[in-house]
């Protein structure tokens, strides 16, 4: 008998799975209650690097005549304009998306999704028309949304989100953004090179406080802010808002979540901004899916706990993507290898989801690629560990398109020299970090990289470069 199998969210996680679990032959349904392709393709990864690659463009038109280009008249950034192209973008990426799904065969319901009971869903439809469902499987990919924080409401128009950013329709005069993570780092980068005095206020005592970032790549991402022009606050919260005629005053204090044993004292108390943007995390959308109605536990900040097969409590029910909230790995890429997982599980195989080797790309200016442990994970973990680093600015290619800024470092075990992690930040990281992704998983050693030809001239060389110097024959490094 063919299985039912209902996904509720089409995010990068749901859509994935829908379509694994259809060529495996399930009958499926999709249900999402807004867009296909979720928070990644609509509020995410997708409009966001649409925006930073016209404000890389724009930068490189301001400092033209550098590369021997003469440029006459007024050079202003069109946010109508590039509000347009996103959107077109976001719609070809959707029917695409949309294409995929009715090719294998995928039924889509775009509604609210409603868990009834063990074996069935009812969707609510905007015209509020209902609809039943049973399923023999379900799997739950419903995602996020931004955090917001009561003693600074979102108002959408002086307090925004990282969603309002990615709508908005002028290049605000000023900026502060609360949060200094991966989404706060992208923005104000974004911002800055578009023309807003960028401020970022930062709870923790370094910028992308992850341990997935290596400290080097933090402290150099601070000092690419400083040249331009951007003010940092590190070991700071917002203490609270008001806002007055056209401006928003914001109160600083010394954080009392910081690491640093001894923050420094605040410089002032007050800063003045036209926006305040809010990008200190994200809320699970668990609560109104009816959860309770098949006993499906949560934890009391609604991420839905699985096992390594990605089911939750309830057999038969698994869940994916965001919604695992920080306990797992809240990355679109991620969510889409659960979903193969979830789905193929669903369908009766036996997988298990691995989160050893996951590769993140983050989109500032420059960009950070990292995959593996840091050094101080490494150290934690026991490792008796070396760790090499090379600058970018050795690289021809770096020189040729003056992108010096950057530097890869390799994280090496002492003993067999077999990489442990490596972390980019540079020109292109985001892509370049595919190599030592496949590298540590297969569990190769420096030397292994070392005596892998790269193409000249290229960025790529960087980890030819960082592999020889951990090899103990380095070149240019």
């Amino acid at each position: 008998m063919t299985t039912k199998l209902i996904v509720i969210g089409a995010g990068p996680g749901g859509y994935v799975a829908a379509l694994r679990a259809a060529a495996l032959g399930a009958n499926v349904t999709l249900i999402e209650q807004e867009n296909l392709g979720g928070t990644c393709l609509n509020w995410g990864c997708i409009p966001s690097k649409i925006i930073k690659n016209s404000a890389d463009i724009f930068l490189k038109f301001l400092k033209a005549e550098q590369f021997g280009i003469n440029v006459q008249g007024k050079i202003i950034p069109d946010m109508p304009a590039l509000m347009k192209k996103k959107n077109k973008i976001l719609d070809t990426q959707r029917k695409g998306i949309a294409g995929l799904l009715k090719q294998n065969g995928v039924d889509v319901e775009m509604g609210r999704a409603v868990i009834k009971s063990l074996k069935s869903v009812e969707i609510i439809f905007d015209d509020g028309n209902k609809k039943e469902l049973e399923y023999d499987k379900l799997i739950i990919a419903t995602g996020t949304t931004p955090l917001n924080v009561p003693d600074f409401p979102f108002d959408h128009d002086r307090v925004i989100s990282s969603n309002d950013l990615l709508q908005i329709d002028h290049i605000p005069e000023s900026m502060v953004i609360v949060g200094g993570g991966v989404i706060g780092c992208e923005f104000a980068f974004m911002f800055s090179a578009l023309g807003s005095k960028v401020t970022i206020v930062e709870a923790m005592s370094r910028l992308l406080p992850l341990p997935s970032v290596d400290e080097d790549c933090s402290k150099l991402l601070l000092r690419e802010m400083k040249k331009r022009k951007i003010s940092v606050f590190c070991d700071t919260i917002v203490k609270s808002s008001e806002t007055k005629d056209d401006q928003i005053f914001i109160h600083l204090d010394i954080s009392p979540f910081t690491d640093n044993p001894k923050p420094k004292k605040l410089k002032t108390s007050v800063i003045q901004s036209e926006k305040m943007a809010v990008c200190i995390g994200r809320s699970a959308l668990s609560s109104d899916l009816g959860l309770e109605n098949i006993d499906l536990n949560t934890t009391a900040q609604g991420w839905i706990d699985v096992n390594e097969r990605l089911e939750t409590n309830i057999k038969g029910v698994y869940a994916i993507g965001d919604i695992l909230g920080p306990q797992k790995v809240m990355l679109a890429h991620v969510a889409s290898h659960e979903g193969i997982v979830a789905a193929q599980n669903a369908m009766g195989k036996d997988s298990v989801m691995n989160y050893d080797v996951i590769p993140g790309g983050i989109f500032t200016m420059p960009e950070i690629g990292t995959v593996g442990l840091s050094e101080v994970e490494a150290k934690k973990k026991g490792y008796e560990v070396e760790a090499f680093s090379v600058n970018f600015r050795t690289l021809g290619k770096a020189q040729a398109i003056d992108e010096l800024a950057g530097i890869a470092k390799m994280i090496v075990e002492k003993k067999s020299n077999k990489v442990l992690g490596v972390h980019l930040i540079g020109a292109h990281a985001t892509d370049l970090i595919a190599e030592a992704t496949l590298a540590i998983q297969k569990g190769l050693s420096a030397e292994d990289i070392a005596h892998t030809i790269h193409a000249h001239p290229t960025l790529a060389e960087i980890m030819g470069e960082v592999s020889l110097k951990a090899a103990g024959i380095p070149i240019h490094g």
